[in-house]
């Protein structure tokens, strides 16, 4: 199953990526209190992924054996992976649909459906795991955790359109034949937003890659070391970019409603809250390293090793905050080649040229800090866009923002 992991990788990513521009679009038009364009949004998301899903259930069996060989997986495991691989490809429909559909759902600002189908879909895996795989069960091994995910995830999907049966007529998320039709317009905003978002996850996963190549020269302690340091610091990681999502919709709503005060005061009010939580967690690996590290691993070498990174990869926090959050008012915002920009300098004109650097002058101890170095610029460039942005919105939106409740009266 681990050996699948860079597939499986992509396949998030491209769905990630529709999701995030689905939101940024139902949120959007949800601002704009534009019904029709709204309901063309969902249709034409639901049909991309029909049409994506379709395509990989058919592509993905084909390519697997060659990529798997491509990515020199051991022999003793090679049919395993290719197996659980096909299961999943075949399976694809409810994990598409779910990371899609949570995207427009959130777009339209219900944040906890989305982790009601996560929370059914993992304790439905938790509890399938053992029955498909193990001896007492089903016993099919990897192709038993194939079949577990795919059930679960299916079940999580079926949920969804339960809900949206009962919920008819009383949501913007409806299906309707005639908005199942693509438009071009959508789907241009869609992958424009979309496609810069899962370039930068690719990027992500391409500078933990290259980051664990250079450490692999130093021996095997560094190497589990750099492991656990990088598990550890994707917490804040993972919660930096979750307060990047949960704006986005915010953003979007407000920006396309003209309440350009309203969207800023959501900005600021965010970075406060996670600035000030990140710079938390930041102060706690710098004191506490080692006792972290060593929940893991109890090897002294490893300890001191995974103690060091972590500290290097804690200076990052703070900055790459604001960068996430800057992303994200981007995306939100509809500016996908701004978000794109900023992907593709983080990554190889700052950070993988840094790592080159930081390696040269510091082995092995400097790698930690190239994302520190990166997202130190970064963050300050983000700081300069946005102010300048927000200012240009204000004068744009100058005539003072009337409310619903106001208009009425």
């Amino acid at each position: 199953v681990g050996a699948s992991g860079p597939i499986l990788n992509l396949l998030l990513v491209l769905f990630m990526g529709i999701s995030v521009g689905a939101s940024v679009m139902v949120s959007q038009y949800f601002g704009a209190k534009d019904r029709e364009r709204l309901e063309k949004t969902v249709g034409t998301t639901l049909t991309a992924t029909v049409v994506s899903s379709i395509f990989i259930m058919v592509v993905g069996p084909l390519i697997t054996p060659p990529v798997m060989s491509a990515l020199s997986t051991p022999p003793e495991i090679y049919d395993m992976a290719c197996t659980y691989l096909v299961i999943l490809f075949a399976g694809i429909v409810g994990s598409a649909f779910y990371n899609i559909l949570s995207g427009v759902l959130r777009g339209l600002g219900d944040s906890v459906t989305p982790v009601v189908f996560l929370i059914i879909a993992c304790l439905l895996n938790i509890v399938l795991d053992p029955i498909f795989i193990l001896p007492w069960g089903l016993n099919l091994g990897a192709a038993g955790a194939g079949c577990a995910t795919c059930l679960s995830n299916t079940v999580a999907c079926l949920y969804f359109f339960v809900l949206l049966f009962v919920k008819r007529g009383k949501t913007y998320v409806c299906i309707k034949p005639s908005m199942f039709r693509p438009s071009k317009q959508i789907v241009k905003g869609v992958c424009g937003v979309g496609i810069p978002a899962s370039i930068q996850n690719l990027l992500n996963v391409t500078g933990m890659t290259i980051l664990n190549n250079f450490t692999s020269a130093y021996g095997s302690d560094p190497v589990a070391a750099m492991g656990i340091a990088q598990r550890v610091n994707m917490v804040p990681f993972q919660i930096a970019m979750g307060f990047s999502q949960g704006i986005m919709p915010l953003i979007s709503y407000n920006y396309a409603s003209g309440n350009i005060k309203r969207m800023k005061k959501t900005f600021t009010f965010t970075a406060k809250i996670s600035l000030g939580f990140i710079l938390a967690v930041m102060l706690t690996f710098v004191v506490a390293a080692e006792p972290i590290i060593s929940m893991f691993m109890k090897n002294e070498s490893i300890v001191a090793y995974g103690a060091a990174f972590l500290r290097g990869f804690c200076f990052a926090l703070p900055f790459l905050c604001i960068d996430f959050l800057a992303l994200g008012v981007f995306q939100s915002c509809g500016m996908g080649m701004k978000s794109f920009i900023f992907a593709v300098v983080r990554k190889i004109v700052l950070e993988i040229p840094a790592l080159f650097v930081l390696n040269w002058l510091f082995p092995l101890y400097g790698l930690a800090y190239a994302q520190f170095v990166a997202e130190l610029i970064l963050g300050t460039i983000a700081v300069v866009v946005l102010v300048r942005m927000f200012r240009r919105l204000e004068r744009e939106h100058a005539a003072p923002y009337v409310s619903d409740s106001e208009s009425v009266k």
